[in-house]
């Protein structure tokens, strides 16, 4: 099953951003994680069928009102990264 993994930058930490991309993949179906980075970005993990993983990149380049996305960069998976369903915030 595909997968999907990106570093999100710009206004994307105390904005509400984790939750609108749990909400956007639990609508989805789609299973994985978000988190803070520590250098701000947004951390996504997502696995899904090619269809429902483009909805979510397209969600997550819009991000929620408060936010201001300025990057989304699709970055390699740790190889150990597991994909809990449902789609869980981490912390």
């Amino acid at each position: 099953m595909p997968i999907l993994h990106l570093l999100v930058v710009g206004r994307v930490q105390g904005v509400g951003f984790r939750w609108f991309v749990r909400e956007q993949a639990d609508a989805l179906g789609v299973a994985g994680w978000v988190r803070n980075g520590d250098a701000g970005e947004v951390e996504v993990a997502a696995r899904g069928a090619e269809s429902q993983l483009d909805a979510l990149l397209a969600a997550v380049e819009r991000g929620p009102s408060g936010a201001r996305v300025t990057g989304v960069h699709r970055v390699s998976p740790p190889p150990d990264v597991e994909y809990p369903e449902p789609f869980t915030i981490e912390r």
